[in-house]
């Protein structure tokens, strides 16, 4: 595998536990698409550093519970402001 990848999946990874980032939230700061770093955690990351990938994991469980959340305070906030 090619260096920049591995460091890729591991910056990735730090952003992602330290500021509880969703996949979204993280292809966007890196520039990437939302299936490059989802494959980069799934399948890349546990090969590289098994425990990053178990805290990134927990992550992602969380904001995978949560999303329907999200969704509906946005879809709310959108129609809060096109009534105003």
């Amino acid at each position: 595998m090619k260096d920049y990848i591995e460091e890729r999946v591991l910056t990735i990874a730090v952003f992602i536990t330290e500021n509880k980032a969703t996949v979204r939230e993280a292809a966007k700061q890196f520039g990437v698409s939302k299936s490059t770093v989802h494959k980069d955690m799934v399948s890349i990351l546990p090969k590289l550093n098994p425990s990053l990938s178990q805290d990134v994991r927990k992550v992602l469980d969380v904001n995978k519970q949560e999303r329907h959340i999200r969704g509906g305070m946005a879809t709310r906030e959108k129609y809060l402001l096109l009534s105003k």
